[in-house]
């Protein structure tokens, strides 16, 4: 179970993984859609991020009982409308979710939707986008990937030499700082990863400039 109550926060660069867990949502038409908008749900709540977490755990919600019912004709697209995560969804046979988890999500969403402060809306960016979003839905201008969470690179960018790959140069700095902090096997997961992919150095330097 990837479980409603998720300590994200306890570990270091605990946002490079709910931006990446968003990020994925851009491609829910190869994924199986409940364990995306679940896990990117549960990531930004984790985060204090209430805004987005209301919205992805709304829109699971809305998929889980899509499969119940065996049909997507019933679900409100309009959370969505000027972003690039795609409308067209493959349900899963059944869910991907414990009834646990789901019962728990449901629970915080009918909580949360009492909060005032709280508002079924998207994060946006500079560009008035929502701030995940590779394309500017204003101009139609496509922005690169940041390689560690698939955000969109605006300024400020780690470029990898003899690649086209970059990295917003704030997220590189956490995984920077993560990596020294907690030795964990999933920073050097990733490291591995930028190395064969990049050819990163084996021992990542801060970026300043």
């Amino acid at each position: 179970s990837s479980g409603i109550n998720a300590e994200w926060p306890l570990r270091p660069g605990f946002e490079i993984g709910a931006k990446s867990a968003v990020s994925l949502l851009r491609y829910t038409n190869y994924l199986i859609p409940d364990k995306a908008f679940f896990e990117a749900g549960i990531a930004c709540r984790a985060i204090g991020w209430n805004n987005m977490a209301f919205v992805f755990l709304n829109r699971f919600l809305d998929i889980c009982d899509a499969i119940e019912d065996g049909s997507t004709d019933m679900l409100d697209h309009s959370d969505f409308s000027d972003t690039d995560i795609p409308y067209d969804i493959v349900l899963p046979e059944d869910y991907s979710i414990t009834e646990e988890d789901r019962e728990e999500a449901k629970e915080w969403v009918l909580a949360v939707s009492m909060d005032q402060r709280v508002q079924q809306v998207l994060n946006t960016d500079e560009r008035g986008c929502y701030e995940g979003s590779l394309l500017n839905v204003h101009n139609n201008v496509t922005s690169p990937q940041c390689i560690l969470t698939g955000y969109p690179v605006l300024r400020g960018e780690v470029v990898f030499k003899n690649t086209s790959s970059v990295s917003n140069k704030d997220d590189w700095n956490v995984y920077v700082m993560a990596r020294k902090v907690s030795h964990s096997v999933e920073c050097q997961d990733v490291l591995t990863y930028l190395q064969t992919s990049t050819g990163a150095p084996a021992n990542p330097s801060y970026s300043f400039t």
